[in-house]
């Protein structure tokens, strides 16, 4: 799995022809690092040797896949957390050593994964020269975005600052980037499918958050609660309490002490969904279980308008969106 990655794509066409691929200059190493990487420092372990390095290197969306090696005994380090980026090396032949936490290093092997995020903790590496490794830089950006977009919520420095190893052998992981690496097609220098790239990117991002996740014992189905500022929740609690009395998301941000956009943001932000979209929810689901405990002779008008429901149209067409059914249905059940 991976021997061919970045060098041929699904169709066996050679990949990155007519481009420096390698080179024995520590100037070119490093200027190939600062680009693909961030900048670092890097010296030989043993004084005066130079480099024999693999350097091929695509983009797949915003994640830069590199086949990368310096062919000698090398420490990697002073990694820029400016740049924002994080990287998971994976090991194809030889060996790395990584750091995991205080003075404790790993040294992963062929089929191992590492993931770093160099914007959140410090990183150095100790190749032992007969490594190659197939490693991805991923701005950390992009990783907050997915969480928020498919969890509700941006994990905390519990995760992001978590350097560990994953996967092994012929892990799903790694299948997932022969697969992302074969979809290459050597007549872009790329996914020549924008929407193919993209697809790619979130599924390699989603999967590295799992993985990340579980090693980091964070729950990423229920982390949101815990993750979000006080504010976030506490306008939960309220608008949950309060639903049926539909008050203003301004008057709620008001009373919490900050703004109506921020309030937004941060539901944005931790839960991936507005306060209105929380409230419409929380008023629907008020809504129904007063239909479902109605008493004899009460109508969905009542008990709608109870619940401060003005526009009766778009509240049942809101209601059967949610739950498949009408006002007047589920009431009606509620009597059988």
């Amino acid at each position: 799995m991976l021997e061919t990655a970045l060098l041929e794509d699904g169709g066996g066409a050679q990949l990155l022809c007519g481009k420096r691929n390698e080179t024995r200059d520590w100037a070119v190493v490093n200027d190939f690092c600062a680009r693909t990487y961030m900048p670092l420092s890097t010296r030989p372990l043993t004084r005066g040797m130079d480099p024999n390095a693999t350097i091929r290197m695509l983009r797949i969306g915003a994640i830069t896949f590199s086949r990368f090696c310096f062919g000698t005994p090398t420490r990697a380090e002073d990694f820029d957390p400016s740049s924002g980026n994080i990287i998971v090396v994976n090991t194809l032949r030889g060996s790395v050593r990584h750091p995991l936490g205080g003075r404790e290093a790993i040294d992963t092997h062929p089929g191992d994964s590492y993931v770093v995020d160099c914007s959140r903790t410090d990183y150095w590496n100790l190749a032992d020269g007969s490594d190659l490794q197939l490693n991805l830089t991923i701005p950390h950006a992009l990783m907050e975005e997915t969480a928020a977009r498919w969890y509700g919520f941006v994990p905390g420095d519990e995760l992001w600052k978590s350097r560990l190893v994953f996967g092994a052998g012929q892990s799903a992981w790694l299948a997932l980037l022969d697969y992302a690496t074969r979809s290459l097609d050597a007549r872009h220098d790329g996914i020549g499918n924008a929407l193919l790239a993209r697809r790619i990117e979130e599924t390699i991002c989603l999967d590295l958050l799992r993985n990340w996740a579980g090693s980091a014992g964070l729950n990423l189905e229920t982390g949101a609660r815990v993750a979000a500022p006080h504010y976030v929740r506490e306008a939960e609690r309220m608008m949950t309490e309060r639903a049926a009395e539909a008050p203003s998301i301004t008057a709620i941000a008001a009373e919490l002490g900050v703004s109506a956009r921020s309030l937004s943001e941060g539901f944005r932000r931790f839960r991936g969904i507005t306060p209105h979209e929380f409230l419409t929810a929380q008023r629907l689901d008020g809504l129904r279980r007063a239909l479902q405990q109605a008493r004899p002779g009460e109508t969905v008008t009542a008990i709608a308008g109870a619940r401060s429901y003005v526009n009766l149209g778009a509240m049942s067409a809101a209601y059967r969106r949610r739950f498949g059914e009408s006002p007047a249905q589920t009431l009606r059940g509620a009597r059988r």
